[in-house]
């Protein structure tokens, strides 16, 4: 008697714990179309409020001058620079001023222009030594890295709009303080040092008993 009553009970908790897993399994299909609802509507949202550019590149390319190089690249600088622009300060800074700061990284490059030789400015001796009067050193390059740089920080007055023209102002003046920071820091000399150098190794490959450099003078 006693194990028939056992069974019955057992029998009767397998019975509500299936209908307990079968509500709880209506309850989730029940409520899944509300979850996904929810997500649609997140996503939407979090597009409408971060949007992603669409980039449309005109398919038309025009192409104004084409003209040969004959640089030698001898020296690279890497640079970070912070700058900070602003307009409309002052005691109604907070209402109308406009101030970023830009974290910039950018590179300097530089080195000597074979196309300034002249066939004067190679002399070459009886005995086999050459005598190069190399054009000097000059920048070649001085550019950002768009990849690397950014606004670190923007603040707005309460009363005006962004100035679209400041962050390309901030841009134009880093890669200024970038030339002047490499050119103070003696890129010049060391392009020129390295062009000499690799010109050396060079001509003496080439069979001349002993290379001699001259820097010409600039012209105005």
């Amino acid at each position: 008697m006693k194990k028939a009553v056992l069974y019955i009970l057992l029998g009767l908790l397998v019975s509500a714990a299936i209908v307990v897993l079968g509500v709880t399994w209506s309850l989730q299909r029940a409520t899944e179309p509300v979850v996904e609802l929810r997500q649609q509507i997140s996503t939407q949202v979090s597009a409408f409020v971060n949007p992603t550019p669409t980039i449309m590149p005109d398919p038309v390319t025009i192409v104004h001058e084409l003209r040969p190089l004959a640089r030698l690249e001898t020296m690279q600088y890497s640079v970070e620079k912070v700058i900070t622009a602003e307009t409309g300060q002052g005691p109604f800074g907070f209402l109308f001023g406009d101030r970023l700061l830009l974290v910039a990284h950018g590179t300097v490059i530089a080195g000597v222009d074979l196309d300034r030789l002249g066939r004067d400015d190679i002399q070459v001796e009886p005995d086999g030594t050459v005598t190069v009067a190399l054009p000097p050193a000059e920048v070649f390059i001085a550019a950002l890295d768009n990849e690397q740089s950014y606004v670190y920080d923007r603040d707005i007055g309460l009363l005006r709009k962004g100035d679209v023209e400041l962050e390309s102002a901030a841009r134009l003046a880093a890669e200024q303080e970038m030339l002047s920071a490499a050119v103070e820091d003696g890129i010049l000399e060391q392009a020129q040092t390295n062009a000499e150098n690799y010109l050396y190794r060079l001509l003496r490959s080439l069979g001349f008993a002993d290379v001699t450099f001259t820097v010409q003078e600039e012209t105005g």
